[in-house]
């Protein structure tokens, strides 16, 4: 590819459980809308079906699809939205078997409207077709494709948004890892001052504050919220919410009013080995908890591997560095976002092409890369973090039961954090030079894998653990 991935196309805020099934689909929707009311459809339309293929139809029902298509079709915005709305906008549209499509039109909508297709179509494993009706007549038919990270595309297109990274657009145009080290050996500079000069290019330094700054607030509360909400998940699978009961044992009687009193708190907290392990799977369970129940997140780079990054960087807030600041946050999500960028345009990100290896095993590299350069590794040697990282994950498949994003995936980000904290701590005591295995080569290897992975295993809940353990053994 040739296109800049920014950060922020990385680092997403919106809502769970899945970013390809949930995110995706829900601005897929959207994007229909703008499309037909620049072609002047918008007001003929008097009735909507929608067509999910693949992966999307397959586990679509646990991954909220239909509801996602349903809030994107009516006037919901999936980050500013308050989450206690979703139920009641869901409800009044399958009640009333009416939506308010987006721009205040009301139109019926039968509970048939959304219809689920066992067939994948050819370009891609997440398909959907949206399809606008005049007096029975189909006036406006478009196929989108949910390929990960909550980004969207046409067949005929590359990326949602397009943006060719060439020396005249972007200081320093990236594809592949080994640019990235070449540019940082010759300015030498951090991986996190080539991406934010990068950045730059698009957004004042005021923004990219303001918005790492929301991404970070948006992570924080997401971890506070897990710690502090009991009970079970919904779905069916009665998955007890775990981050609570442990967190409970590990905070004790200290004391706090909110998430920023809370990172003081841990702080204070008398910590051993056994439980810096339980506090960075305390973190990243409490997000996934959050994500399967239709919480806000942050794709990093997906909604299920949403726990693996903001766990890793918590741990070096509360373990690590108890003087550190938002310019340590930034420096993370910087590079962070740029080793997720590279995965995603030259394999993929998209459990439903790839496995769970595009997912919890990208989420470990980036966050690997990102911790060791907090902790003073060199730019190679945060590219070897994401290599061992990855190199680890290889091969991991999606197989979620009951096509929920509950089991194994939420442990699958605690596994994720710590194999991304031991790949750093390898890689800082690691010569870059003599490492066997550059970045890029494990990336390539895990294009093919993906490509050498049966269907079965791509997030379809029809292989693994997803038949070996039925919902109704549960």
């Amino acid at each position: 590819m040739s296109q800049f991935i920014s950060v922020f196309d990385m680092l997403k805020i919106g809502v769970g459980p899945s970013s390809s099934h949930t995110l995706g689909p829900w601005r897929a929707a959207e994007a229909w809308i703008r499309k037909i009311k620049n072609n002047q459809l918008f007001d003929s339309i008097d009735a909507v079906k929608v067509d999910l293929y693949g992966s999307l139809s397959l586990t679509g029902k646990g991954h909220a699809t239909d509801l996602a298509i349903l809030l994107g079709l009516s006037e919901a915005d999936p980050e500013y939205i308050p989450i206690e709305d979703i139920a009641i906008i869901v409800e009044r549209i399958n009640t009333q078997e009416e939506i308010y499509f987006k721009g205040g039109k009301k139109l019926p909508f039968p509970k048939n409207s959304i219809k689920f297709n066992r067939d994948f179509l050819p370009f891609h494993a997440n398909g959907m077709t949206f399809r606008g009706f005049q007096n029975d007549v189909e006036i406006s038919t478009e196929t989108y494709f949910s390929i990960g990270g909550g980004f969207i595309v046409q067949e005929n297109d590359t990326l949602e948004k397009e943006i060719e990274i060439t020396e005249k657009n972007f200081p320093y145009p990236i594809n592949r890892a080994i640019e990235l080290e070449e540019y940082c050996e010759k300015e030498n500079l951090l991986i996190s001052e080539i991406v934010y000069k990068n950045e730059l290019e698009l957004r004042t330094s005021e923004e990219i504050d303001f918005e790492l700054n929301r991404i970070w607030d948006t992570m924080l509360e997401c971890m506070y919220l897990g710690c502090h909400t009991e009970g079970k998940l919904p779905g069916g699978l009665n998955v007890k919410r775990r981050a609570f009961d442990l967190h409970n044992k590990l905070i004790k009687d200290t004391t706090y009013k909110n998430p920023k009193e809370w990172i003081t708190a841990i702080r204070s907290t008398e910590v051993k080995f056994r439980e810096i392990l339980k506090w960075v799977s305390c973190f990243a369970l409490s997000v996934n908890e959050v994500n399967a129940a239709l919480g806000r997140v942050v794709t990093a780079p997906t909604n299920g591997s949403a726990g693996v990054i903001p766990a890793v960087l918590m741990y070096y807030l509360v373990i690590e560095n108890h003087e550190a600041d938002f310019s340590h946050i930034k420096r993370f999500l910087l590079v962070a976002g740029e080793i997720g960028s590279i995965f995603k345009k030259n394999a993929t990100i998209s459990a439903a092409m790839g496995g769970c290896q595009a997912e919890i095993g990208v989420s470990s590299a980036m966050a690997a890369a990102a911790l060791t350069e907090l902790l003073g590794g060199s730019p190679a040697q945060c590219l070897s973090a994401a290599e061992i990282a990855m190199e680890h994950h290889l091969g991991l498949t999606c197989d979620p039961i009951a096509g929920l994003v509950q089991v194994p995936c939420i442990e699958r980000n605690s596994m994720g954090a710590i194999k991304a904290i031991h790949a750093a701590e390898i890689a800082l005591e690691t010569n870059p030079k003599e490492a066997l295995v550059p970045l890029d080569k494990v990336i390539d290897t895990m294009w093919e894998t993906a490509k050498d992975m049966n269907k079965n295993y791509k997030e379809t809940s029809e292989g693994g653990l997803a038949v070996t353990v039925r919902i109704v053994d549960c």
